[in-house]
């Protein structure tokens, strides 16, 4: 270590949130470059080769090929599937000398799909999975969280080329199980939940979350059955419609200052007959509009009004993730100073049509259900306007927040939900790129074939921070030994010549066994020594100490935290077995 490009620190960055960060940083594993950009030093840089090697070893074991492909793309294969307008602000433009227009690839579906056009025309010539270890780049509009959630980041992205819906599904599957094997290799607690396809477009979509506090994703599970998805992804359980049989005809009500739900449900207590059951009223009684303008690529922004029941909130991931790839905003000051029909705090949905504004509801709003909602007049509501009968919505959407307790969508059980970090994501990609540039190739009976794909992607450069994010403990990193910088860390803590040489004849005898070996030979003191071993991480820490003078060596277990000791002479055997279970 005395010759080590390495530098630990004592205090936490000031822009780290997450403890993946911060160890991260403090361990000399990385050093921020810029925002969303990282450089990876000696130890990160080992940790990233062995999760990147382990990935390689998977994909080589299920027939995939290695290629590598540029970084720096042209403009028009990403026009010609729309992904260089639907891509919007996160995608890294350029212009070269001569003015070509140009990106930083985010993903690779064209390059790949031009690729296999030139060189494929057969049949014969598939199924064929190809696949890369890249950098990626996004301008993030908030990086964070480190090497989490960065504008450079380093995946694996595979795509499959079949002849058929059963290839498909067949290479779909590999990379399922292959996916599987990599991080169960890599000790991550995970998930396989359903989810939405974006902007990548297809059918089947699943992402691998790893479990995570820290996780940007909610992911729902059923109580009763295997059904886990993406929150964004869940469907919501449709109620009957109801009859308008003897439905009370709606009414305007005055409610004076009632602009939130809150202050609506007080009045309607207050100011309505008892329901039935002398019940009291709830937010669930009440329809909140929610008010964000859609802008579809290259288009003008279009005003919308969202429905949903009062004690929902509009999750925006999930309304994002229903428009997408158009973008989405809350209507401003400025968007409600221009559209005076539209009252903050009182809008409802004959409003909302009436100024010709498109009115969609969660999938709750069924007809012949009856709403408090907003009258479209300040300080007015209407009480009981009915779904089909007082008003039609334009259409359903899925933006209301998803809870603990809803039904599952399998109809086995109540959803629970957890935080994650996608990992992974796998797309059954259908025929959506190769219609764009027209792959095909000749089939058996000489008629063209239109090739179908998939596309597996897997974050090689997050998998260091989310090992770091689970495996970490109040004094450091903890690394398991399949990606562990260095099998052993071994500390001199004793001046005594004969220890230093006695702990640098450990050493060799550990290396030429086949254990990598980190030899902290600094100048430094037992207590400094000591406390960078617990933060760097390494699986096993030998300690050639006090105990050397009575023939001993200590030997640490980073995971457990138990500590052993060993006859010197049978130092090698102790951490040999030791580092190898």
């Amino acid at each position: 270590m005395s010759t080590l490009f390495l530098r630990t620190l004592r205090d936490d960055p000031a822009d780290a949130e997450v403890p993946s960060h911060k160890l991260l940083v403090r361990a000399g594993y990385v050093r921020r470059t810029a925002p969303g950009v990282y450089s990876w030093l000696p130890l990160g840089l080992r940790v990233f080769r062995h999760v990147e090697q382990i990935v390689r070893e998977e994909m080589d074991a299920m027939g995939a090929q290695e290629i590598l492909l540029p970084a720096l793309l042209p403009r028009d294969p990403y026009e010609a599937t729309n992904r260089w307008t639907e891509y919007g602000p996160n995608l890294f433009r350029l212009k070269d000398r001569k003015g070509a227009e140009m990106l930083l690839g985010p993903t690779h579906e064209e390059i790949f799909t031009q690729l296999v056009k030139g060189e494929y025309s057969s049949y014969k010539d598939l199924p064929v999975i190809l696949y890369q270890v890249q950098t990626k780049y996004r301008d993030e509009e908030r990086p964070r969280a480190g090497i989490l959630r960065g504008r450079e980041f380093v995946m694996k992205d595979s795509y499959s080329f079949d002849l058929d819906d059963a290839g498909l599904q067949a290479s779909y599957d590999k990379h399922r199980a292959a996916y599987q094997r990599i991080f169960d290799r890599l000790g991550v607690d995970y998930v396989i939940v359903k989810a939405t396809a974006g902007a990548m477009g297809g059918s089947r979509s699943e992402e691998f979350l790893a479990v995570c506090e820290v996780g940007e994703d909610t992911f729902v599970r059923s109580t009763e059955s295997d059904y886990a998805a993406n929150v964004e992804a869940v469907t919501t359980t449709v109620p009957d419609a109801l009859p308008f049989d003897g439905l009370p005809a709606a009414v305007v009500h005055e409610t004076g200052d009632t602009p939130t739900i809150d202050t609506l449900v007080d009045w309607a207590n207050a100011s309505l007959p008892p329901r039935g059951g002398n019940t009291a009223y709830t937010a669930a009684d009440t329809l909140k509009n929610v008010m964000v303008k859609i802008r579809k690529p290259g288009g003008d922004w279009e005003i919308t009004a969202v429905g949903v029941p009062g004690d929902r909130e509009v999750d925006f991931k999930r309304l994002e993730a229903s428009v997408e790839p158009a973008e989405v905003e809350l209507l401003d000051d400025a968007d409600f100073a221009a559209n005076p029909a539209l009252v903050k705090g009182y809008i409802g949905p004959k409003g909302v049509q009436g100024a010709e504004f498109t009115y969609l509801v969660d999938p709750r709003v069924v007809d012949g259900t009856s709403w408090i909602t907003g009258a479209d007049v300040k300080g007015k509501h209407y009480v009981d306007l009915v779904v089909g009968r007082d008003f039609t919505p334009d259409g359903v959407i899925e933006a209301a927040s998803v809870r603990d307790g809803d039904p599952s969508p399998d109809g086995n059980g109540v959803l629970t939900s957890a935080k994650g970090i996608e990992i992974g994501h796998i797309f059954q990609l259908g025929r959506k790129y190769a219609d764009a540039f027209g792959l095909d190739v000749l089939g058996e009976n000489g008629k063209p074939v239109r090739v179908t794909m998939g596309s597996y992607g897997l974050g090689v450069s997050r998998m260091v921070a989310v090992l770091a994010e689970q495996m970490h403990d109040d004094k450091g990193l903890r690394w398991p030994r399949e990606v562990a910088p260095f099998d052993v860390h071994l500390v001199i803590a004793n001046k005594d010549e004969a220890a230093v040489a006695g702990a640098s004849e450990l050493a060799d005898a550990l290396d030429a066994a086949g254990l990598s070996v980190l030899l902290d030979d600094r100048k430094a003191s037992p207590g400094v020594k000591f406390k960078d071993s617990e933060l760097l991480g390494m699986p096993v820490v030998v300690v050639v100490g006090r105990g050397w003078a009575n023939g001993t060596v200590e030997i640490r277990d980073r995971f457990t935290g138990e500590s052993v000791e060993a006859p010197v002479d049978g130092a090698t055997d102790a951490v040999i077995a030791a580092v190898r279970g």
